[in-house]
């Protein structure tokens, strides 16, 4: 079995910061780096594309809404069109700075409420998804299993990679459980770890109130904002590496 494993970088912004980005750098084989929308800012983004680079880690946009105060957790009132258009210019900014860092940016992951909105949306799906598109160097889309991003992505003929989360709870219909509700964050790491490891072996996800459902995947993310994130993911990476999973970037 091979899977990648990827998080949430670049999230600080000014003297505020967020996360151990080099520690999780040393563990993780892909980075959603922030785009200067829910969190970021050039100096972050230069900082953080740089130390993606010199490990080998793929690196990709994360876009998400304009809203540093709620960590872009919260749906800012637009339509698809200029949903897009945002997303266009936060990959934008990122890529700039990146042709600076001597880095390349190979994927687009939305962030947040956005990524939320785009899983049930489908005329914000395909608004994002063209976005992505028109981006140069035929960039990938990594989407939540078993989403209308998902679907989007594929009908425009975007290559998709599909990601499941090992520190997110989930709900019978596929759907990450509020984290306004009991059960969304699973802090211990050894619990998440067992959880990935059941769904490698069946490919079933098991859920809040439910039997396990099936859902698809290439990538794992654990959150580098979450509580114990860095120990977190070392865990996993350890749990998987020793039942033989091979821990390789999806690109």
């Amino acid at each position: 079995m091979r899977i990648d494993l990827n998080s949430d970088l670049g999230e600080s912004y000014g003297p505020w910061s967020m996360g151990d980005d080099r520690a999780m750098l040393d563990i993780v084989t892909s980075a959603n780096i922030a785009c200067g929308g829910h969190a970021s800012d050039p100096e972050t983004m230069f900082t953080t594309l740089r130390l993606a680079a010199e490990r080998g880690v793929v690196i990709g946009a994360h876009p998400g809404y304009a809203d540093r105060e709620g960590f872009g957790r919260r749906v800012i009132p637009m339509s698809p069109a200029e949903a897009g258009r945002m997303v266009a210019a936060q990959i934008g900014a990122l890529a700039g700075v990146a042709a600076v860092a001597g880095a390349v940016i190979r994927y687009v992951k939305p962030h947040g409420a956005l990524s939320n909105v785009s899983m049930d949306d489908r005329a914000m799906a395909d608004a994002i998804v063209a976005a992505v598109k028109a981006q140069p160097g035929d960039l990938a889309l990594l989407a939540i299993s078993g989403t209308e991003l998902e679907e989007a992505g594929r009908a425009a003929g975007l290559t998709v990679f599909s990601e499941i989360f090992a520190d997110r709870g989930y709900l019978p219909n596929g759907r990450l459980v509020p984290r306004s509700q009991p059960g969304a964050m699973i802090h211990d790491a050894g619990a998440a770890a067992e959880r990935l490891l059941r769904f490698l072996e069946t490919g079933k996800m098991p859920v809040l109130g439910g039997d396990p459902i099936p859902l698809r995947a290439q990538s794992v993310c654990v959150h580098g904002d979450s509580r114990g994130a860095v120990a977190m993911a070392r865990e996993i990476r350890s749990a998987l590496t020793a039942r033989n999973v091979e821990i390789a970037s999806f690109l």
